[in-house]
């Protein structure tokens, strides 16, 4: 069986932009990362989940391309070229390629430009539309590595950079690319917020997932990247799984049913049981309808033998079109070498979980470490969107470098 390996890893989130402080927070269940902003939504104070590193400028070369969504991912992006740089030299340009996740692109800068053709009657001079392109930001990244292979973005809401994956293998599988970059960035918006906030989905605080006083998401940004070749590493792409179930354009079926199929494809992708996944991360976004949803679903596929799980959310916000890339992120994290302890997140919250929906087996604060004899082999990360997109990807531990 061919088999997809996972060779390079770069971060930039509200818990860090390295692996060991990620990690880290991500254990000790750190919502350091959430902050409150006044600036977002008129009238009201809001938490979301913030980078608050200290981004790359882009070159002048590539100002056409310069926004926040593409700094945060330059700075996921130098943590990766030396990978893909040798790969570059091995293969050539025109054999890597690029799949990323968005949702917002650079709306953010039109919004500035707006604000201003507001009080000036014009639009800035150095306005560009592109962007705010969805592919603006996979062509940012196929110019800053000077590459020529497939370049495409994925947008399908929360399940954009957790498809990637799906997209990466069939470029290797298919012999179109040697490597393929994959993830997902997304930055805070007014567009973003003021959405969720007309359909009264964002939380007056910290979000809540599973529990019965949950009352909407926290919205976060974030990039990840990864470098996937043919063969084996320490860390390895073991299956992944997508349905769309066009249930309805905002509300998830409410039995699961598509999120059913995707974790299912997912599992038999990777050719294994569902005993054999030890964590799960949760699409968990605390909204009323997508946690009964998934709490089903889980219930459906796995029934009593469902492992340990979590939902990062609460402490990074929902990044929207770069969740799956993060969340994927932390789940090799928990694989690495890194997580010597074996531990897993902590469902961060109220622990007064929803007696309407079936119980799942949270990881308690406090109580995250796995025996030693029970080391982390493969782990499942979720991603369910509006429209019914799903996406189930599954990891697991390879050879060592």
């Amino acid at each position: 069986m061919t088999q997809i390996a996972i060779t390079h890893l770069g971060l930039c989130t509200p818990l860090g932009d390295d692996p060991q402080t990620v990690l880290r927070r991500l254990l000790d269940g750190d919502t350091q990362g959430m902050r409150w902003r006044d600036d977002l939504i008129p009238d009201s104070q809001v938490l979301v989940g913030m980078v608050t590193t200290e981004l790359p400028s882009i070159a002048p070369e590539l100002q056409r391309f310069d926004c926040r969504n593409n700094q945060l991912l330059q700075r996921a992006a130098e943590q990766i070229a030396p990978a893909v740089e040798a790969a570059k030299t091995q293969y050539g340009a025109d054999r890597i390629g690029i799949v990323l996740g968005t949702s917002t692109s650079g709306i953010a800068r039109g919004e500035k430009a707006l604000a201003y053709r507001a009080e000036h009657g014009v639009l800035p001079a150095d306005y560009l539309y592109s962007k705010q392109e969805l592919g603006n930001s996979c062509d940012f990244l196929q110019h800053y590595f000077d590459l020529a292979g497939p370049c495409y973005t994925v947008s399908t809401a929360c399940s954009s950079s957790a498809k990637v994956f799906a997209s990466a293998k069939r470029l290797l599988l298919a012999g179109v690319c040697d490597m393929v970059i994959v993830g997902g960035a997304d930055s805070l918006c007014k567009l973003t917020l003021n959405g969720f906030h007309s359909l009264e989905s964002v939380s007056k605080a910290h979000c809540q997932p599973f529990s019965r006083n949950r009352d909407g998401i926290n919205i976060g940004e974030g990039a990840a990247l990864f470098t996937l070749t043919l063969g084996k590493a320490e860390l390895m792409l073991a299956g992944v799984g997508e349905s769309s179930d066009a249930h309805h354009i905002s509300s998830p079926h409410p039995e699961g049913d598509g999120a059913v199929v995707a974790i299912e494809m997912a599992l038999k992708d990777a050719a294994i049981a569902p005993s054999r996944v030890g964590y799960i991360n949760l699409h968990g976004t605390a909204t009323i309808k997508n946690d009964a949803m998934e709490s089903r679903a889980l219930l459906k596929v796995f029934g009593e033998q469902l492992p340990p799980v979590s939902s990062t959310k609460p402490l990074t916000g929902h990044a929207l079109g770069a969740a799956g890339a993060l969340e994927a992120a932390f789940c090799l994290l928990l694989l690495s070498d890194l997580n010597r302890e074996h531990g897993l997140p902590p469902q961060v919250g109220d622990q007064e979980w929803d007696g309407d929906n079936p119980a799942l087996p949270f990881v308690s604060q406090g109580h995250s470490t796995r025996p030693e004899n029970a080391r982390l082999e493969y782990v499942m990360s979720n991603s369910f969107a509006f429209g019914g997109s799903n996406a189930s990807v599954i990891f697991c531990r390879g050879a060592k470098r």
